[in-house]
């Protein structure tokens, strides 16, 4: 087993379903942090974007997910990491999962391929695919219910299941605040997006776009300033 390195943490990711990845990189280096908040990260994975939390300032961050591996390696990660008191992984699906606490901040690198071809693999599967783990409609209801009124749910999707996604949440007070349109490489459209969503329509959102690489496969100056705080140079 090899730890992924970044700049300030390590990871092993070999025994969970949600692997180290560009979405869960691009949505933790996007996502605004408080000192003040406490964090929800909804199917955590190896926990990479709790510990992103943690080097942003959290004060706290619970991570679950309904995959037991991949929890126990999540809680490895936060054990061996500088920010272990702030870091709690608990297996758990999220539709039943609380204290009666509510979030400042709720992340998530959710399952978004929906009604798409499954992976052979029964975990992969549950992790990746929404209509056999956590739909949208639960997802957004899960938010409803644990997000502090004046909290931010960040999240990462592929640019087509936004669409639906948003008209759901829409019908539940979540609004766009936030939006990164990314594009992978230069000259083709985006193909998935960064949201911050937050109750009650905003007066106006704020919108931006990433390119990832050049034509010729080279990463932009501005995907290696986007990232610049989390890889290693």
């Amino acid at each position: 087993m090899r730890r992924f390195h970044f700049k300030h943490f390590s990871l092993y990711h070999d025994q969970s379903t949600m692997k180290v990845g560009t979405d869960s990189v691009l949505l933790g280096a996007w996502m605004r942090v408080k000192p003040t908040d406490v964090v929800l990260d909804i199917g955590t994975g190896c926990g990479v974007l709790s510990l992103m939390a943690a080097q942003k300032g959290a004060t706290k961050i619970d991570a679950v997910d309904i995959d037991e591996p991949s929890v126990y390696e999540a809680a490895g990660n936060f054990e061996a990491s500088r920010w272990r008191d702030k870091l709690s992984a608990y297996h758990a699906d999220v539709r039943c999962f609380g204290f009666g606490r509510k979030y400042d901040l709720v992340i998530s690198n959710p399952p978004f391929f929906f009604k798409s071809s499954k992976s052979e693999a029964d975990r992969k599967s549950l992790a990746r695919h929404s209509e056999t783990s956590l739909s949208f409609n639960d997802l957004i209801a899960s938010v409803r219910n644990i997000l502090k009124p004046d909290g931010r749910f960040v999240l990462v999707l592929p640019e087509r299941e936004s669409k639906e996604f948003l008209s759901i949440a829409n019908n539940n007070n979540l609004y766009i605040y936030k939006i990164l349109n990314i594009i992978p490489i230069e000259n083709l459209d985006v193909n998935r997006v960064n949201l911050e969503l937050a109750f009650g329509k905003p007066e106006q959102k704020e919108a931006s776009t990433l390119v990832l690489r050049h034509t010729d496969g080279r990463f932009t100056d501005a995907y290696y300033d986007f990232v610049k705080d989390f890889y290693l140079g």
